[in-house]
């Protein structure tokens, strides 16, 4: 074997463990007793990512600034041509996806076997979902993009759905699959459009002709079409406004295991191959790109901010506050700066586990197996259960971005990209709507402390691993700044290697 080839194995290490590991747990689940199957899975999933994670973690010691895959080779031999990247982003955005997908994995247990819907296929399709994630945050080339997403969507469709005999559910797995598959068709008209412009798949190699074209004048306006047709789709994987329809519906009706995974997994890959788009093959058109982002942010903050103050139902109010935060993190790209992508990444950081943290306390608010959906529900909280109540302010107030607490700094980091980019007045429209939506936060707050609510007790049975999950989340999310430095250099790292590899 050369050393090229060795290489070609070597950087897609963690990928190919993962596949090959998928298939061994599909077999340790149909082989094992029915009553332990899952069980078995669930654990031996989460080792998987662990070592799928150390796999990563010395892929990264041996490519210290980036590897491609070439898929030709030019007249003088030299390889061309990208199908995958292995560089310190990827690593960034691959390890947030691990931790989310173990964390889902982690905190679905136990509310999976209340609801009778403990099967060891649950994990099987985290894991699917998080090899699909991988992919689109190393996808150089657009037919890795498109393998990547679509093997992350069909399994979101298949987990949405998953409560088969639970009507929100089915209906929720029908919009997400429906909605998502127009976005799909979406994004392959974009891309084919660009292949019918420029000629090739690769994002190099887009880049180079767009940069031409657009230098000469020619086929802008097409190919600012085919941009917005694929800034469109991604929108959609995002909840961006206005093609967040979708996310409300799907949130409530999914088993709520499945929405806190769709919260954090799927939303960290699909911004991390936004951002690679539009600094790699896109960046010629940043001016283009640019003014489609300022309007999609600010229609997201807005609509995030202003439909979360109604909500009754806590998924559906999560589920505004997710678009909310996408429209915060999509300041933060307006310019396409390495401070800009750091900030992105930062947020993405904080917002996965805050959120995360949000949705297993979800699971862990529960009266004999109900589980505590509304604001009604958890209305004088603080007397039945004061280390939940304060837990779930904690993660509210950082959610809200009250300082010290860590969804502050999110914000600040965004909101300082924007400014140093040019666009102060997006800063300060920004900070308004954050102020706005602090409202829906005091509403769950003074609910918990204020008003009065049943004479019943909330069960504290909830096992160990799930509550350390939570716990943990809390502790990051009050604890941030004193190991902000850290990840702030690591992030920073990660955002200069995505400029880097744009070269590649």
């Amino acid at each position: 074997m050369t050393d090229f080839a060795f290489n070609y194995i070597s950087a897609a290490l963690p990928e190919i463990f993962l596949a090959v590991s998928i298939l061994v747990l599909l077999m340790v689940g149909v082989f094992t007793p029915k009553e332990y199957a899952a069980r078995s899975v669930a654990g031996l999933s989460v080792v998987t990512l662990a070592i799928t994670f150390i796999f990563m973690l010395v892929e990264h010691q041996t490519f210290k600034i980036g590897f491609a895959f070439p898929y030709g080779t030019g007249p003088d031999g030299q390889p061309v041509g990208h199908f995958y990247i292995a560089d310190w982003f990827a690593f960034y955005a691959k390890s947030l996806v691990l931790l989310a997908s173990a964390t889902a994995i982690v905190l679905a247990e136990d509310t999976l076997k209340k609801i009778k819907l403990h099967k060891f296929e649950f994990y099987v399709l985290v894991l699917i979902a998080s090899l699909g994630m991988m992919l689109m945050t190393s996808a150089a080339h657009l037919i890795t993009l498109y393998m990547g997403l679509e093997l992350m969507s069909f399994s979101l469709y298949v987990l949405a759905s998953f409560w088969r005999d639970n009507s929100k559910s089915s209906e929720a797995g029908l919009k997400y699959f429906v909605l998502g598959s127009l976005a799909s068709g979406i994004l392959l008209f974009g891309l084919s459009y660009i292949y019918g412009i420029v000629g090739d798949l690769s994002f190099a190699a887009i880049d180079s002709s767009i940069a031409t074209i657009h230098q000469g004048g020619e086929h802008v306006l097409p190919l600012t079409v085919a941009l917005v047709m694929v800034i469109t789709a991604m929108a959609f994987k995002l909840s961006a406004v206005p093609f967040h329809m979708w996310t409300p519906d799907v949130y409530e009706g999914s088993p709520t295991p499945v929405t806190a995974f769709m919260s954090a997994g799927p939303k960290i890959a699909a911004f991390a191959l936004l951002m690679r788009l539009l600094i790699e093959p896109f960046a010629a058109l940043a001016a283009d790109w640019t003014q489609v982002i300022i309007a999609l942010s600010i229609l997201t903050m807005a609509v995030g901010a202003y439909m979360a103050i109604v909500q009754q139902n806590l998924k559906r109010l999560l589920a505004y506050s997710s678009i909310g935060h996408v429209g915060f993190m999509l300041v933060g790209l307006v310019g396409g700066t390495i401070q800009g992508v750091h900030a992105v990444l930062m947020y993405l950081t904080i917002y996965g586990i805050m959120t995360m943290g949000a949705f297993g306390m979800l699971m862990l608010l529960r009266r004999k197996d109900v589980y505590l959906e509304t604001i009604d529900d958890i209305a004088g909280l603080s007397e039945k259960a004061p280390a939940y109540a304060f837990m779930l302010l904690v993660l509210f107030f950082s959610i809200a971005g009250i300082p010290p607490l860590a969804g502050f700094f999110a914000k600040f980091y965004v909101f300082g990209a924007a400014v140093a980019a040019g666009y102060t007045w997006l800063a300060i429209v920004a900070v308004v709507l954050s102020v706005v939506s602090a409202f829906y936060v005091l509403r769950v707050i003074r609910a918990m402390y204020f008003d009065k609510g049943l004479n019943k007790p909330i069960d504290m049975n909830a096992p160990m691993p799930m509550r350390m999950a939570v716990v943990a989340a809390v502790l990051f999310v009050v604890g941030f700044i004193f190991f902000m430095q850290p990840i702030d250099a690591i992030s920073y790292k990660a955002a200069e290697s995505l400029f880097v590899s744009a070269s590649l």
